[in-house]
């Protein structure tokens, strides 16, 4: 089928015997052409099939008027309230996102920020990336992520979420993972516990290690020994979780807690211990993080750390939003720490 012919102003104005100007300008709803003209002009765009470009014409004005934005993990339920929180402010502030998933690839994401920098987007938000090759990424240099050093230099912001950099021109919002640690584990040992183990993602990922340094600072400051062997690391995917469990099992003696660092990967522990005739939590209490609905719907219902993401996304949004549109208001490099609380459910209540 031979392509239909893209509409112009051009074409509206002669329809309509006026000037493409007085188009023009009743199509960005300017006060000084009438009401009648401008419903006329409407409504003949829409007959017709007109499509205003706004690309080319923010482009002129040096704008895309739209947010690139990276997350590591599209499938993980606490994005999709940190996504929640990020499209609602920019779509207030007149900002169109696009959204890629790097799949906790490096080198996927290395290609999904080279996209979005051709695209031009007028800034970015990350949750970067982490597929277990290289060290934790502290810092930008030297850790294999210098595939934001274009953004830089062309003065786009980027924020970072849970990820505190270095680099110049951002800002990042973040929780405080070993406070987050801290508090489950404490509340796993103010409801009895004594042999806690915990079940996380690997420590060279930044978030993990700190979430771990406050599991640590728990059993210290109440006197408990750490216990390598109730250290098991394990990727939050089913099968891993599984094999989690099957560690935690094989313990002797059983541990009586569990603190896991996601609550997909807690609840797979957890039916796995009900499964083999373990009471939760008379026998293990169990702990996760993130507050995913997953933790509402399994019996018994999941105690968690929240991990407040529509508030973090909205956050890393108005920042940037205000960064845009007063870059030298604004201060080159910050760190913005969201408050994360305790959920208490059933899964860890061994004292009524």
């Amino acid at each position: 089928m031979e392509n239909s012919k893209e509409i112009t102003i051009y074409d509206i104005a002669k329809n309509l015997n006026v000037s493409p100007s007085t188009v023009s300008r009743a199509l960005k709803d300017d006060p000084t052409v009438n009401k009648q003209t401008k419903k006329k002009v409407f409504e003949k765009a829409a007959q017709m099939g007109y499509r205003s470009n706004l690309f080319a014409r923010n482009l002129r004005q040096q704008s895309t008027m739209t947010i690139g934005v990276m997350v590591n993990e599209l499938n993980a339920g606490v994005m999709t309230s940190v996504l929640s929180g990020i499209e609602r402010v920019a779509y207030e502030a007149g900002y169109g996102i696009i959204i890629t998933d790097s799949s906790q690839s490096a080198v996927k994401e290395a290609a999904n920020a080279a996209n979005l920098f051709h695209r031009r987007v007028d800034g970015l938000i990350v949750s970067v990336a982490f597929d277990g090759s290289g060290p934790a990424p502290s810092g930008l240099a030297s850790n294999g992520m210098d595939h934001f050093k274009s953004f830089v230099e062309k003065q786009i912001p980027i924020i970072f979420l849970d990820h505190v950099s270095s680099m110049a021109e951002s800002t990042s919002v973040v929780i405080d993972n070993v406070l987050c640690g801290y508090m489950a584990t404490k509340h796993l040992i103010e409801q009895g516990c004594r042999r806690i183990a915990h079940i996380t993602s690997p420590l060279q990922h930044i978030i993990y290690s700190q979430r771990y340094k406050g599991y640590r600072d728990a059993l210290n400051e109440h006197k408990i020994r750490f216990d390598e062997k109730l250290l098991v690391i394990a990727g939050p995917t089913e099968e891993e979780s599984m094999e989690a469990a099957k560690k935690i099992l094989a313990l002797k003696p059983l541990p009586d807690g569990v603190f896991v660092t996601d609550d997909f990967a807690a609840a797979v522990v957890m039916r796995h211990l009900l499964d083999k005739g373990v009471r939760v939590p008379q026998d293990i209490a169990v702990v996760g993080f993130n507050n995913d609905a997953v933790g509402k719907l399994i019996k018994p219902a999941l105690s968690t750390v929240n991990y407040p993401g529509k508030e973090m996304g909205e956050a890393a949004a108005r920042i940037l939003i205000k960064r845009l549109k007063a870059p030298d208001n604004v201060d080159s490099i910050s760190t913005v720490s969201m408050r994360a609380e305790m959920v208490i459910r059933e899964s860890s209540m061994k004292k009524g």
